[in-house]
């Protein structure tokens, strides 16, 4: 199934829809709301706020199971680690139902670990289709996220942009930004080039 996007505004990140899963929650339960049948399941990529604000009203609206990175769980409770300061605002106190790990699947959706932004940072392959949602490790411009957030890390994110390298992709869906249909590799591969010469 082709991957919807669900555009977040110009602060917070883009949603997508693949199947009966929701990756981030950034955008407002009016947002996905005719998807509430539908929706089951509710993957983060990462805990910072503007992908998880309305991950609670969410997923109590669709009956759906919130999925995050292990590394990054904590970020749901915590408004240091999720940035909640940040929007005037707090974590959005929410216990995810599941822990992921590197490798792990839901459905046929591939968990990679991609630490450098945050520590539990991930990005969604799905396997069929050779489509990624990238969250804010990579962009469609060829830029890279910040890694100067409490835990982040430029050599983890170098890495993590190494290893998506090696990935055959076809479409690329960041956190920000408008998603690439086509192409995923050459935007990735855009990404590893300025990250190496802006941190050699």
């Amino acid at each position: 199934m082709p991957v919807q996007w669900i555009p977040g505004d110009p602060v917070f990140a883009n949603s997508y829809l693949i199947d009966d899963v929701l990756v981030d929650a950034g955008v407002t339960p009016l947002a996905v709301s005719k998807y509430k049948d539908t929706i089951r399941k509710i993957i983060l990529t990462h805990c910072h706020f503007d992908h998880t604000a309305y991950v609670k009203e969410i997923a109590q609206m669709c009956k759906a199971k919130v999925y995050i990175h292990q590394e990054d769980a904590s970020g749901l409770v915590e408004d240091t680690r999720s940035l909640a300061m940040h929007f005037a605002s707090h974590s959005p106190g929410i216990i995810a139902d599941s822990l992921l790990r590197d490798g792990d699947h839901v459905d046929n959706l591939l968990i990679i670990h991609t630490p450098g932004h945050t520590p539990g940072s991930i990005c969604i392959l799905d396997e069929t289709s050779g489509d990624l949602i990238s969250g804010d490790t990579v962009f469609t411009d060829g830029g890279f996220g910040r890694f100067d957030f409490p835990g982040g890390s430029l050599d983890e994110l170098v890495r993590s942009i190494e290893r998506l390298a090696t990935l055959e992709l076809h479409g690329l869906y960041p956190g920000h930004g408008e998603p690439s249909r086509q192409g995923g590799a050459r935007h990735v591969a855009a990404a590893r080039e300025l990250i190496r010469m802006t941190c050699p």
